[in-house]
């Protein structure tokens, strides 16, 4: 079951339309994305005197025949497929899995790493690293020719989560990452206008992971979680935006369906930084369908949180939401410019 409160604001804030939609994913098996890593893929091909693409070599590695069909999230998406949820536990015990040259993510994953838009040579920071899938791609984007460029400073405060993080991309060849386990929250103050290109996927009340075949998925949820996550998001982002260079990009992203974590948080920053400009996120055609414009307008609300007939807008018009289907996660996505001064 999900919580009546969380399903309730779905409807409110999204319109019974689609969250009828979103509800009905939450409630449905959903394939599961990888993504062919090209830091490790092309040296397990060659070792196994393959011939790629290494997502059939894959499937012939985990004795899966005949092969069957591993769809292509998007022509514009290099890497990503999807697959069968019945064969995810046979592919995740493979070799190309354990040893970085497959990496699962979701494509809402890996269309916000893409967003960022990095380049050869940047120096990039991830705010909240852990586990380090979207830090995967982006280092995939640093390197040129086999060679590693640039720099991707990764950051993630709790201990557990920033070993495993460490790991994961040793383990898949990122050679030019440094590691910080601190406050996200503290590091614009401590590297102002440093980097080139920024990504902050806050964490957050995770919404769009929901299943309500699976109530622990969402017994953590509650309107305070909600409230609690918004706060932290809101100084996350501040520090993302201080971090950035004039001229740089800063991609804000989460899994969470609500306003407070999404489109309040980006219009406040806009509203305080007045160098900041919301931009269009390129969407390839083939996947259009799968995502939404941002929410513009919402009620105003009284001192005791109370909704009122007046309408507060938004400066989201440029923001988008992935609209969750039987493969893609829920998602929000907002990418923002530091004009240069």
């Amino acid at each position: 079951m999900l919580p009546e409160d969380f399903t309730n604001r779905l409807r409110q804030n999204l319109g019974a339309p689609q969250a009828a939609r979103i509800v009905a994913t939450m409630r449905q098996p959903k394939a599961f994305g990888l993504w062919e890593n090209p830091l490790r893929c092309p040296a397990i091909l060659e070792q196994q005197g393959a011939e790629g693409p290494g997502i059939e070599e894959l499937f012939r590695a985990c004795g899966i025949t005949p092969v069957p069909s591993a769809a292509s999230v998007s022509t514009a998406m290099p890497g990503g497929y999807s697959m069968d949820a019945g064969f995810r536990d046979i592919v995740m015990r493979c070799d190309w899995v354990t040893e970085g040259a497959i990496y699962p993510m979701n494509p809402s994953s890996l269309f916000a790493a893409l967003a960022v838009g990095v380049q050869p040579g940047d120096e990039v920071l991830d705010l909240a690293a852990a586990p380090g899938g979207k830090s995967l791609v982006m280092a995939a984007a640093l390197t040129e020719q086999g060679r590693a460029t640039g720099r991707l400073a990764l950051v993630e405060p709790i201990k557990a989560r920033f070993h495993r993080m460490r790991a994961n991309m040793q383990r898949c060849g990122v050679l030019q990452a440094d590691y910080y386990q601190r406050d996200g929250r503290t590091v614009g103050a401590a590297v102002p206008e440093r980097f080139d290109r920024v990504l902050l996927d806050a964490p957050c009340s995770s919404e769009a992971r929901f299943h309500a075949d699976h109530p622990g998925s969402a017994s953590h949820w509650s309107l305070r979680k909600v409230r609690d996550c918004a706060r932290k998001q809101k100084a996350l982002l501040k520090s993302a935006y201080r971090a950035l260079k004039p001229g740089g990009t800063l991609v804000y992203s989460t899994c969470s369906f609500s306003i407070e974590e999404n489109e309040r948080i980006v219009d406040g920053l806009l509203r305080r930084e007045p160098d900041a400009v919301l931009t269009p996120v390129e969407v390839p055609q083939d996947i259009a369908d799968r995502f939404s414009t941002a929410i513009t307008e919402v009620p105003s609300t009284n001192e005791n949180g109370g909704a009122m007939r007046r309408t507060k807008t938004l400066n989201c018009k440029h923001a988008l939401r992935v609209l969750p289907d039987d493969l893609w996660d829920g998602f929000f996505l907002a990418k923002i410019v530091k004009l240069e001064r």
